[in-house]
C-alpha cells in the first residue's frame, strides 16, 4: 500500500480529524491555522524513513510527537516472551508519541517508506491552540481503538479478517452501509503492505489462522489472491456481511 494510492489501493485511511471507526470519515469545522503554521515552520523537522525503520522504541524518553506526512506507521508492544501485539496502524495526518509518563508506551515502526514531521513536545505543551489539535486527534484514535477492542474481544477469526479487509474500502463496512452504487461491479482491489505475521499481530490471531481464513475465503469465491500483497474482494457485500456489523 503506497499510502498515497488511497485506501482502496492498500492504505489504512488515517487522516486529519477522521474517525477510523470501520471506515467513517468525520471532519470537524475547526480552525487549525496555528497547527498548520507550526507544522510547516522551521521548528518542525521533516524526516524520511525506509520501510521497517524504527522511529522510537517503547520506554524511550518521549521528547517528541510525530505527524505522519506520507506512508504508514505501525505501533506495537512486545511482551516479555517476545510476543507482539500491533496496537494501531497510522496514516497521513495521524499523530503518535503521546505520553503521560514521559516515556513512549509502544514502539513505532515504518511499514512503508514514510515521511514524518518531528515536533517538539515542549512547543506543543506551551500552546493551547496546538494542544487543542492534539486533543482532537486523540479523540479520533480513541474511537478507532474502541472499534478495535470489539474486534479483539468479540469477533471470530473470520469476522476479524473480513473487518480488516473492509478497512480498505472507503465508505463501506460501517453501520448504515448502503452497499454498492447501482449498476457498479462490487469489487475492490486491496494492496497490502503488511506481512501475514503483521496482520496476525494486529488482529490477535496466529499467522496460520490468518492464512486459513484467507484460503477459505478464496475457496468460497469471496476473494481472489492475485499475489501475496494483492487481494481482490470479488464481492464487497459478501465480505461486509462477514464483519459482524450486519
Amino acid at each position: 500500500m503506497s499510502f498515497d494510492e488511497g485506501p482502496a489501493a492498500g492504505g489504512f485511511d488515517g487522516g486529519r480529524h477522521r474517525s477510523r471507526y470501520a471506515g467513517t470519515t468525520l471532519r470537524a469545522p475547526v480552525d487549525d491555522s496555528a497547527w498548520t503554521h507550526y507544522r510547516t515552520s522551521p521548528r518542525a523537522r521533516l524526516d524520511r524513513h525506509d520501510a521497517h525503520a524504527v522511529l522510537f522504541r517503547e520506554d524511550d524518553t518521549a521528547s517528541h510527537l510525530y505527524e505522519v506526512v506520507s506512508g504508514q506507521i505501525m505501533l506495537y508492544r512486545l511482551l516479555g516472551d517476545g510476543r507482539r501485539q500491533v496496537v494501531d496502524i497510522l496514516g497521513e495526518g495521524d499523530l503518535c508519541g503521546h505520553s503521560l509518563t514521559g516515556l513512549y508506551d509502544c514502539t513505532a515502526e515504518a511499514l512503508t517508506p514514510a515521511e514524518v514531521r518531528v515536533l517538539d513536545r515542549r512547543d506543543i505543551d506551551q500552546s493551547t491552540d496546538l494542544l487543542a489539535h492534539v486533543n482532537r486527534c486523540l479523540l479520533t484514535r480513541i474511537e478507532a481503538l474502541h472499534s478495535h477492542a470489539v474486534l479483539l474481544g468479540r469477533k471470530s477469526a473470520s469476522e476479524r479478517v473480513a473487518s480488516f479487509l473492509m478497512r480498505f474500502v472507503r465508505g463501506r463496512g460501517i453501520v448504515g452501509c448502503k452497499g454498492p452504487e447501482r449498476h457498479s461491479a462490487d469489487t475492490e482491489l486491496v494492496i497490502l503492505k503488511m506481512t501475514r505475521q503483521e496482520i496476525a499481530d494486529f488482529l490477535g490471531l496466529t499467522i496460520e489462522t490468518v492464512s486459513r481464513v484467507l484460503s477459505d475465503l478464496k475457496r468460497r469465491g469471496v476473494i481472489a489472491i492475485e499475489r501475496n500483497d494483492r487481494i481482490r474482494l470479488v464481492n464487497v457485500c459478501r465480505v461486509c456481511k462477514m464483519t459482524g456489523i450486519h
